[in-house]
């Protein structure tokens, strides 16, 4: 009888689909998934290891659309027959949308895409990728590439350097320096240039030449046209929530110091919290439960994640929009200013033409950023969050101090724009007026250091209750003042010199 049984056995298992034979707990594993697997777990074991880790590889989507609503990952009601019964696996993300890729290729009889782009997740997470392409994040590249100004001011950065007419001149980077400096976060163009034959350990094979690869940023313009690296936050192929939801993640572009949110975090009480009890957190939980889940904010929790209370309420919806919370820009170019409307920030001139959002005097671009009322009701989304924790009074007059550092961090920036501006007057630079560059001479350098990084660290530690040191001695108020005394001093003795050649 045992030996009737085990033969019964050994027949099914050998005429049933591959599909059917994955391990216990975990979700089928289509044919070409299992091919892919066959060959790269012994050539990209760490890859296939993360895979194998991964939700992707035990769930399929049919049975994630069972969850409720609340507890729900994915955010499309449906997706194609052909992916619902199935894990999704690595030819269920290569292969997907072929026509749409510019970098599809043949692959042992499949046609495949290196890159997976956010049209490709969408699939799956429709509203996450509709929510993101409205994000200032998707038009990193863009934002930065296709304005003249920062375009100029990232050239006086990465550009190489000559002296001629004893002069400092310099020429725009090339495209490498550039791939590993701001576009490593903003991200890069790809683009298909030609193709290549490789002898591998499976024998020669043919790959596309991407230039502009391999990359990451927020930004990034993929070969089917989309914006954006869902992998920015969610590296691959683990795909981990609890991997976005940690600091660490943001902290790869947002160290500072032209962006100090990291440090700043760390040094808070909330950073504080997190580094002495986040063993203790769960942070994969959906939804998100502010007091069981975890004590203290992340970025996440400020910025991004469904949120409830210890009853189910929902305190603030999921958005990967980013600034659905965010009433003020506090990244100054040149000062602090309202969001913008639109996350297609090189379509911004302010009244001199300039590709600002601010004037040099510190006049908002009103008809590129967003009214008082959706500042308001920003501003209330992210109050929402503090109020789970903090009494009414608390969180009214934490924001009462960030109005005022804003304001005060903007007086000091204009007081160094004045300065820069008699130098621009009285010839001792060449500005915008005189058709130069306002960031390749020492006072222009000076001047931006203000509002690029000190006034920047005062805004973002009044926002976030960071240390109050990084706000005044490390990076903030003092160091800040120091530039106005130098920018002033260096003016004095430019007049001095002027003064003298005329007697």
């Amino acid at each position: 009888m045992m030996k009737r049984f085990c033969l019964t056995l050994i027949v099914v298992l050998w005429v049933l689909p591959p599909v059917v034979l994955a391990a216990a707990g975990e979700a089928p594993i289509s044919d070409a998934t299992q091919e892919c697997l066959d060959c790269h777990s012994e050539f990209h074991p760490g890859i296939v290891q993360d895979w194998n880790n991964s939700r992707h590889s035990k769930m399929t989507p049919q049975n994630a659309l069972k969850a409720d609503k609340l507890k729900r990952r994915m955010s499309s009601t449906s997706v194609p027959e052909s992916l619902q019964n199935q894990a999704v696996g690595c030819a269920e993300c290569h292969t997907l949308r072929a026509d749409a890729h510019s970098d599809t290729f043949e692959h042992n009889g499949y046609e495949i895409h290196v890159v997976v782009s956010p049209d490709d997740c969408a699939t799956c997470h429709v509203t996450e990728r509709t929510q993101y392409a409205k994000n200032l994040m998707a038009h990193a590249y863009k934002n930065l590439a296709e304005n003249p100004l920062y375009q100029d001011l990232q050239r006086t950065i990465l550009g190489e350097s000559t002296v001629k007419d004893g002069k400092i001149r310099f020429s725009p980077a090339n495209g490498l320096t550039r791939a590993e400096a701001c576009f490593y976060c903003h991200g890069t163009r790809l683009e298909v240039t030609g193709y290549e034959t490789r002898d591998t350990d499976a024998g020669e094979l043919e790959f596309p030449i991407i230039s502009g690869w391999p990359n990451q940023g927020v930004g990034r313009v993929n070969l089917d046209g989309s914006r954006g690296a869902c992998t920015a936050c969610h590296s691959r192929h683990h795909f981990s929530m609890e991997m976005a939801r940690k600091p660490y993640t943001c902290k790869e572009c947002h160290a500072g110091p032209d962006v100090p949110a990291f440090k700043v975090y760390s040094a808070s009480k909330h950073g504080n919290i997190f580094s002495a009890m986040n063993s203790t957190w769960n942070f994969t939980a959906v939804p998100w439960t502010i007091g069981r889940d975890f004590s203290a904010p992340t970025c996440a929790a400020c910025h991004i994640s469904l949120l409830v209370n210890a009853g189910g309420a929902v305190i603030n919806p999921r958005t990967h929009q980013m600034n659905d919370r965010l009433g003020w820009r506090i990244f100054g170019l040149i000062y602090a200013h309202p969001y913008p409307k639109d996350p297609d920030t090189s379509k911004i001139r302010n009244r001199s033409g300039l590709s600002l959002p601010t004037d040099f005097d510190g006049g908002f671009a009103n008809d590129y950023l967003i009214d008082p009322e959706a500042q308001k009701m920003r501003q209330q989304a992210m109050q929402n969050t503090c109020l789970s924790c903090h009494s009414t009074t608390w969180v009214k007059n934490h924001f009462v101090r960030l109005d005022n550092a804003i304001q005060t961090s903007n007086a000091k920036v204009l007081s160094a724009t004045g300065l820069v501006s008699r130098a621009w007057e009285r010839g001792y630079a060449q500005g915008p007026g005189q058709k130069g560059s306002p960031f390749d001479e020492f006072i222009e350098r000076r001047w931006s250091d203000a509002w690029l990084f000190h006034a920047n660290n005062v805004r973002f530690v009044s926002a976030m209750a960071g240390g109050g040191d990084y706000g005044v001695f490390e990076d903030g108020r003092y160091p800040l003042t120091n530039v106005l005394l130098e920018m002033q001093s260096w003016l004095e003795t430019r007049d001095m010199m002027s003064t003298a050649k005329k007697k």
